[in-house]
């Protein structure tokens, strides 16, 4: 553990105090686990895309990639030397130019006649093996013809029939499938899609994402003075969305205005037009100085989730526009944005690039942790000895405690004890757990 990084410092027999008592979830708040499988349902996968072979690395095939045709596709020479045809000694042919044979073309070599070949060299018909030339001796013969003998030092065996050929279709037939559908590709992957001669793949499509970031007292640069706060989105958000499977461009900077609220929900700014996908950050509340309702409202939206029983990040909402794209807003306070982000973001995304959301892990809990009656609660967490412990610096304004974590532990209203299973949300830019223990297990996804 980073010197720097939060300690587990609970033992297993001491509670982890949840936050100070609060009122009841607010009327039309839904739990966490049903913000997820609404956020999931709420879309259908968008359409495939087909991508250059230089775009490809880490998408999702939706398409099988056959090869195109027999792979190699010709018989080929593994070796510099001689193709060679019946038993030695062998009659160099076309003796005005060494006997060579062109790289490209697939001529006939007479019975007992042979031909100098490179390797990769198309190997011709009627020849039955390469000769390397580590084992040939090319010299004329008293009738002046050139003709090819075994050395005294070749190996015994040399030019038997197939020795050093290559056979056409050896690595796959035409037709056969080379990648199946749902593959993420890797560099590898993409070069055979290449060899089998396909210039483009199928892909799952990624939800163009637009970022809307709020607050007039947010400043970008140096250390902010009394009443302003730093940006935390725009340096992060964009990423934390790619590696959720979407794509987002710059953020868009607005006012805290209704006008400019609407003006920003209408038309986002994306070099390649219209997103699937808005993410607003604050503006969720219910004050008069919060306008994301009201302005989802003047477009003829609709809101799909409208507040979420979980602490941080309750005041997230989930809205569906009439031309069929989805608005995620965001609370203002960072760790409680990447909690919402986490609980509806991530579902959306990965319905929309026709994947699964990421799966919940039950996880052994290293310390009793105290619930939030009708909440779920949101605790980042590091892993111990394959034991889940909270880690600290986790208000809703802070991301010191994220910044250490390996995932999200989502401690559901009644609470933990130590040693029980505790449900374990992975952080998209984390390794994953591997369960240690008998009672670990998969949840089941929405």
């Amino acid at each position: 553990m980073p010197a720097n990084g939060p300690t587990a410092t609970v033992s297993r027999s001491t509670a982890v105090p949840g936050p100070a008592p609060g009122p009841v979830p607010e009327r039309g708040c839904i739990p966490w686990s049903e913000a997820r499988h609404v956020a999931f349902g709420s879309a259908s996968p968008l359409p495939p895309v087909a991508v250059p072979l230089a775009n490809a690395i880490g998408r999702t095939l939706s398409r099988d990639v056959p090869a195109l045709q027999d792979l190699p596709h010709y018989a080929s020479s593994a070796m510099d030397g001689w193709a060679v045809s019946g038993p030695g000694p062998w009659l160099l042919a076309g003796s005005g130019q060494q006997g060579s044979l062109p790289r490209e073309g697939n001529r006939f070599l007479p019975a007992n006649s042979a031909a100098v070949i490179a390797t990769g060299g198309v190997v011709p018909h009627g020849a039955d093996a390469v000769l390397r030339k580590e084992s040939g001796l090319a010299a004329r013969d008293t009738n002046g013809n050139q003709v090819l003998r075994l050395r005294p030092e070749a190996k015994a065996g040399e030019a038997r029939s197939g020795q050093h050929i290559r056979p056409a279709g050896q690595e796959a037939r035409s037709g056969e499938v080379l990648l199946p559908a749902g593959t993420v590709l890797n560099p590898a992957q993409v070069a055979l899609a290449a060899a089998a001669g396909h210039d483009t793949v199928q892909v799952r499509a990624r939800p163009a994402v637009a970022v809307v970031l709020t607050g007039a007292e947010v400043v970008t640069q140096g250390v902010p003075a009394p009443g302003q706060v730093r940006d935390t989105f725009g340096p992060q958000l964009g990423n934390v969305v790619s590696l959720l499977g979407g794509v987002a461009d710059s953020p868009q900077k607005i006012g805290d205005s209704f006008g400019s609220w609407l003006d920003a929900l209408d038309s986002p700014v994306l070099p390649a037009g219209g997103a699937d996908v808005i993410i607003t950050t604050g503006g969720t509340g219910k004050s008069g100085t919060d306008h994301f309702r009201a302005a989802i409202d003047a477009l003829g939206g609709q809101l799909l989730v409208d507040g979420i029983a979980m602490r941080p990040g309750h005041p997230a909402v989930l809205a569906g526009l009439p031309d069929g794209r989805f608005v995620i807003g965001l609370p203002g306070n960072p760790l409680a944005a990447v909690m919402a982000l986490l609980t509806v973001g991530a579902p959306l995304i990965a319905s929309l690039g026709g994947a699964q959301p990421p799966p919940l892990q039950l996880m052994m809990s290293g310390c009793d942790l105290e619930g939030d009656p009708g909440r779920t609660r949101l605790v980042p967490c590091r892993f111990l000895s394959g034991l889940a412990f909270p880690v600290q610096h986790t208000g809703p304004g802070m991301m010191r405690g994220l910044a250490w974590a390996d995932a999200v532990m989502a401690v559901p209203p009644q609470g933990v004890d130590s040693g029980g299973p505790v449900p374990v949300l992975p952080l998209p830019w984390a390794a994953p757990e591997t369960p240690r223990t008998p009672r670990a297990e998969a949840a089941n996804p929405p």
